[in-house]
């Protein structure tokens, strides 16, 4: 870029940052998501899916299969505070652009509103992940960019009972009424995935994740 929005941004030392880190594990063979992204991103974007088990045979795998894993927010921030900015050669979590405190996990069908027969570990509920994006400045142009990478990396990490609602913190940025009608509109995000030029800077942007 020919201009750096904010040349001295305020920097997080990697150790302040809340995380929850897996250790390794054995990669599995990735598997595509579904959903709004899945069409529009080649399947050599998508990185392994961390909430998928991995297992030494098929059949372990197909026990596995009613089981539902526990999600929480602080694995929500995991899978997005490495995203690379797309100004500076530094993370999301590292500028504070994303939060912990920032991420809530809210049941679209809570257990309440299931048959008695059922429990959540043989029906997973449907939840709704929202995440308010924090710009390093209030006139930032790349807003728009930050909230489609974060929202393409949980499109395309979490399991699909997971709905994604990326906004802008209010009050952080001046267009952010604007900003969060665009990424609220299906229709207009999977446009704007369709340019070649925006992708290679979200590939970019994914590729610390």
């Amino acid at each position: 870029m020919s201009e750096i929005l904010n040349a001295n941004p305020t920097i997080r030392s990697a150790a302040d940052l809340p995380s929850r880190r897996r250790g390794p594990t054995k990669k599995t063979k990735t598997q595509r998501p579904f959903g709004l992204l899945s069409s529009t991103i080649p399947d050599s974007a998508y990185a392994p899916d961390p909430f998928n088990p991995s297992s030494s045979s098929d059949s372990e795998s197909s026990d596995n299969d009613e089981e539902v894993e526990p999600i929480d927010e602080q694995e929500i921030y995991d899978l997005i505070a490495p995203i690379q900015d797309p100004e500076h050669p530094l993370t999301l979590g590292s500028l504070s652009v994303v939060n912990l405190p920032d991420i809530t996990l809210t049941p679209t069908l809570p257990p309440s509103a299931l048959p008695s027969s059922t429990t959540t570990s043989t029906l997973p509920t449907l939840t709704t992940v929202t995440v308010l994006v924090t710009p390093t400045i209030t006139h930032c142009s790349l807003a728009t960019v930050i909230g489609l990478g974060v929202r393409v990396r949980l499109e395309q990490a979490l399991p699909p009972r997971f709905r994604v609602d990326v906004r802008i913190k209010e009050g952080t940025h001046s267009t952010a009424e604007q900003v969060n009608r665009q990424l609220g509109d299906k229709e207009r995000v999977a446009a704007a995935l369709e340019n070649g030029t925006l992708m290679g800077v979200l590939r970019k942007m994914l590729e610390g994740c």
